[in-house]
């Protein structure tokens, strides 16, 4: 099969949308020549680039294809109605029987036709997030100027433009030239083949494959901090966008100026991070090390030298704007700040900042005492949870909220449980984060998602399809993870009701509880746990404790991994099914049974079962003892399989029928303490 190579080449691509732009591409090339069945097509994407190398079929033979038309003696306006969806005209057509028919024949073409036909629309229609025009009249738009299209096809070059009636498309026309570095190596250069290209670009300093070249990076950056024994600190989302920022990536360190050393490590961090990408380093206890590590995109004659100084100069630069602010934060006392956050706008139906605190406050002190807090020091903790939002740091690097709120708090000789909880009512933050451990943290991070979700469902403003702007699934994951991970016991349900007792009308506590427990199933599915489990035990209606919801769910799926539990779920299963369509004749079947009308042993053995398995099942639930109540159901497995082995439940006689039909919705009934069986999937 022909080799195809297509490069894009522009000024420089944002490092965010290289990988996506890739993706893109090879999907849309995938599609428009897909008569020509591709092979598997290898992306490649960088600054001032994306490619892409992959094999196409030779061409397109010719196909002759009839097309059944209107019947012969059909009106007018149907047989012009054929012609024209066809685009044919009516010497084309031709009887057979009593239809008219078309014979349609789609000539052959060869593959670098095709692709010349079908790339120059493709380009056209691109996806970038974001796009520019640039000079001339021309209407088309790519991420940043496009300078260069290189189509080759088996070494030949596959000639199209992007002309577009009277669009000239800037002129653009395909070829087989490209260009390396854009300081090393400028010169442009012709290419025959992907291989080709791949080598001739290292020859000219530039790293074609995003992968190499993101190896490369991390390998360097290792090695120039291990050079004076240090560590990098991982940052793997940094890693990733400095290797869309380099083409050709030299490691190199800096030193940090050591008047700037007791600055909080997180700012200086994310001083780097931000402004500059460059990574932190620690040095072999794992202090804050007064050293940076970041990529040239050059490897310079001086060894980097006077790249390494300049960049020095620009953090000096950097960590004098953020030691202004650090001291001047300091300089007023966090709680004087909240006045303050009354001028910020949390959102327009909901209020201040400012109002959201004081919500906080009180919902805080209803949590404390259910898990073991002190109320005042989570109320404390909660009045000072958002006031760093108006300190110049917070400002300046919005990564930085809450923990610069612990520093300061911390300054202000605030206690060290209150200023911990500042830092960590924001976590998680994401699925990798851990969970707010002290009482007093764990306080506030409730009381924060729980007046968001109360908060924006009362104005109707929940999630719909994969759209979420106010992060309202987080939030109910975020509650999920602080209960279950610290073994929470917290009745949800009055929470709920008095965090959203301000709002009229408002929210809808069984709504906003059920939104919880799909984010619960969402959970445990990614687990790889049994959702439907939970799906069963939440049929019986929403526990708003999620520690008993869970161990209840536990013990269900338990249950039904033995052998008497599954046995029992295939007997409840034909139970099930003979009420339900006995039910549609009759109605409910759900009154007491008649002990005088038992006449076969063992429909007698499993009404004695069910008398003593349900009253003990329901007392053990009771007690929240869910194991040993799953023991007590699956005590009904031997007397249920031998009443259905020999006994016939639609007697002839209808007394007879209708009594092993309440036996049998007893046998129901004494299930559904536990959990709404008929969820259980498979």
């Amino acid at each position: 099969m022909p080799d195809l190579l297509l490069e894009l080449f522009s000024e420089e691509i944002p490092a965010r949308m290289q990988a996506r732009a890739a993706e893109e591409l090879a999907r849309l090339v995938g599609a428009v020549l897909a008569p020509l069945a591709p092979g598997a097509m290898r992306t490649f994407y960088g600054p001032r680039r994306i490619a892409l190398a992959g094999t196409v079929g030779a061409g397109v033979a010719e196909s002759r294809t009839t097309e059944r038309g209107p019947r012969t003696n059909a009106p007018e306006q149907a047989l012009a109605g054929f012609l024209r969806k066809h685009g044919a005209s009516r010497a084309a057509l031709r009887e057979e029987g009593a239809f008219w028919v078309l014979d349609k024949v789609a000539p052959g073409i060869d593959a670098a036709g095709l692709i010349a036909r079908e790339l120059p629309g493709m380009l056209r229609r691109f996806p970038w997030p974001k796009s520019m025009r640039w000079g001339g009249s021309s209407g088309f738009t790519w991420v940043r100027p496009l300078r260069r299209i290189l189509c080759i096809l088996d070494g030949a070059v596959v000639v199209f433009d992007l002309r577009d009636g009277d669009d000239d498309g800037h002129g653009l026309v395909s070829g087989a030239i490209t260009e390396g570095h854009r300081f090393l190596a400028p010169e442009p250069f012709a290419v025959r083949s992907a291989a080709d290209w791949q080598d001739m670009l290292r020859r000219r300093w530039v790293i074609a494959d995003a992968a190499e070249r993101r190896a490369a990076l991390e390998t360097g950056l290792h090695a120039a901090a291990a050079a004076q024994g240090l560590t990098l600190l991982e940052d793997a989302g940094l890693l990733d966008e400095v290797a869309g920022l380099v083409e050709w990536p030299v490691a190199l360190l800096g030193r940090i100026d050591a008047a700037y050393m007791d600055l909080p490590p997180e700012v200086m961090q994310v001083s780097m991070r931000v402004n500059q990408r460059y990574f932190a380093t620690r040095d072999a206890a794992g202090a804050v090390a007064p050293w940076f590590a970041f990529a040239a995109n050059i490897a310079a004659r001086d060894g980097g030298a006077a790249i390494v100084a300049g960049n020095e100069r620009v953090l000096r630069a950097r960590f004098a704007d953020a030691r202004h602010f650090w001291n001047l934060d300091r300089a007023q006392p966090l709680a004087d700040r909240g006045p303050a956050l009354d001028r910020v706008t949390f959102h327009a139906s909901l209020g201040s900042q400012g109002a959201r605190v004081r919500r906080l406050v009180a919902l805080a002190g209803m949590i404390a005492p259910a898990i073991g807090a002190d109320a005042a020091r989570a109320a404390r903790a909660a009045t000072l949870a958002k006031a760093d939002l108006v300190t110049g740091m917070v400002g300046e690097f919005p990564e930085l909220q809450g923990v610069m709120g612990r520093y300061y708090a911390l300054h202000d000789r605030e206690e060290s449980d209150v200023a911990d909880a500042v830092r960590d009512h924001y976590l998680p933050k994401g699925a990798a984060d851990d969970v707010p451990r002290a009482p007093v943290g764990m306080s506030v991070a409730l009381a924060d998602r729980i007046d968001t979700l109360a908060a924006f469902f009362a104005i109707g403003e929940t999630p719909t399809g994969s759209g979420d702007p106010f992060a309202l699934r987080r939030a109910a994951l975020g509650i999920i993870r602080i209960i279950r991970d610290n073994g929470l016991r917290l009745r949800l349900a009055p929470l709920i009701a008095a965090a959203g007792a301000w709002a009229s009308p408002p929210p809808d506590v069984a709504e906003v509880l059920g939104f919880i427990a799909d984010r619960l199933r969402v959970q445990l599915r990614a687990e790889g746990a049994r959702h439907d489990v939970l799906s069963a035990v939440l049929g019986l209606g929403i526990d708003d404790d999620l520690v008993r919801l869970l161990a209840r769910s536990e013990a269900v799926a338990a249950l039904l991994g033995s052998r008497d539990g599954a046995d029992l779920l295939a007997g409840y299963r034909r139970a099930a099914n003979i009420l339900r369509i006995e039910e549609k004749k009759d109605g409910p079947h759900d009154g007491p049974v008649d002990a005088g009308l038992l006449e076969a042993a063992e429909e007698r053995a499993l009404a004695a079962a069910l008398d003593r398995s349900v009253a003990d099942a329901a007392r053990l639930l009771a007690a929240e003892r869910f194991g040993p109540a799953m023991e007590e159901l699956a005590a009904l497995r031997g007397p249920l399989d031998a009443f259905f082995e020999r006994v016939t439940v639609n007697d002839a006689r209808a007394a007879t029928r209708g009594n092993r039909l309440r036996l049998l919705a007893r046998v129901r009934a004494a299930m559904h303490l536990a959990a709404d069986f008929s969820k259980i999937e498979g």
